[in-house]
């Protein structure tokens, strides 16, 4: 593990290099022994690399976080067919990955009522049509955001694909769906945990949206936009891309119109015609869910320990205190034991056990 996670973050920016050198030696420890033949690692380099490995397998270790290698079976089986997959992936939840359909959906953060009632009608009618199909998205604000709560609403898997690690979640007024999703579906990130939601990191999370799905939908999109960029990795993937149509008056769908004319994205009003195109039957199997972990397991934590003694709950700035560890400790430990159902957030930044 520990040469696993060494060289996530040594070729966290260029997992071409990675897979390349993966492909010369055979296996991390290789890779690891032979890692000075790159001329952009230094000892320094290595060195760093092997401390946030350390920090990261506590951090795995202590969160029950669940992991896949490049190289591992398990390894996401569409992800594999991409040149910049990612070295590394971590998961929450019960994250089926490979097992039967998966549909990315994307779209502006600034969606309109249209946009986002398209994007529920459309899950909600999926739903119905196909048992076996997981909604992709980045729970992001607008139609990412409404994607998930359609899935979540419609029973149907779905899996997040954060720009950060899994001891936050951003934008944090999407926590409760995070929360919901873990349930049946999950999050998944190459991010380890303490990388911040920086904007490079949401333009490089586009692939995972992109290929882990079979098709990629553009609910809405203005002429420039992030889901453009996932519409283009769509493409460059060779997945189906499709596009709901705006008048040509509206602002909000002049990306979308724009795929459709120049002939990238087929243009869909329903998820009828979505299944139609993509040749798909409609089943009646209930989704199959790998990479399980129960919830219910004991943590070791001093925290849960804390908010179990206080009925009424504890302030996080009390936790704090009380517990003597850091403020961001606290908050990424308080994350955990929320994503597995041992606490929960009240208002005014209070937690209680469960």
């Amino acid at each position: 593990m520990m040469y696993k996670l060494a060289l996530a973050y040594l070729y966290r920016y260029r997992p071409h290099m990675a897979h390349r050198l993966l492909s010369r030696y055979g296996s991390p420890e290789m890779v690891w022994e032979n890692v000075d033949c790159d001329p952009y690692v230094d000892a320094a380099k290595k060195n760093e690399a092997w401390e946030h490995a350390l920090r990261e397998a506590e951090f795995i270790d202590k969160h029950h976080i669940l992991t896949t290698f490049c190289t591992d079976d398990n390894y996401p089986t569409r992800l594999k067919q991409c040149i910049d997959r990612p070295v590394m992936l971590f998961a929450k939840g019960n994250v089926n990955h490979s097992e039967g359909k998966f549909v990315s959906i994307v779209g502006t953060r600034r969606a309109t009522e249209r946009g986002k009632e398209l994007t529920r009608r459309f899950v909600l009618d999926l739903a119905q049509m196909c048992s076996d199909v997981t909604i992709v998205s980045g729970l992001a604000y607008g139609i990412d955001v409404a994607a998930h709560r359609a899935a979540l609403e419609a029973d149907m898997p779905t899996i997040i694909i954060p720009a950060h690690g899994l001891d936050r979640i951003y934008p944090s007024v999407h926590r409760q769906v995070a929360v919901e999703a873990l349930a049946n579906g999950g999050i998944l990130t190459e991010y380890m945990s303490g990388t911040e939601p920086e904007k490079m990191n949401f333009v490089a999370r586009n692939r995972i949206v992109a290929g882990l799905a079979d098709a990629v939908l553009v609910a809405e999109s203005p002429d420039r936009g992030g889901s453009l960029i996932t519409a283009s990795m769509a493409v460059d993937y060779n997945r189906e891309l499709f596009a709901f149509p705006g008048r040509p008056s509206d602002m909000s769908s002049m990306g979308c119109n724009r795929l459709i004319r120049q002939q990238q994205a087929s243009l869909i009003n329903s998820a009828a015609d979505f299944v139609e195109l993509m040749g798909w039957e409609p089943e009646n199997k209930e989704p199959q869910l790998t990479m399980s972990l129960d919830s219910s397991t004991m943590y070791d934590s001093k925290l849960l320990n804390m908010l179990r003694s206080a009925e009424e709950g504890m302030h996080i700035n009390s936790l704090v205190m009380e517990s003597g560890l850091p403020y961001t400790d606290v908050a990424a430990e308080l994350m955990m034991l929320e994503m597995d159902g041992l606490v929960r957030a009240l208002a005014g930044g209070i937690y209680r056990a469960l």
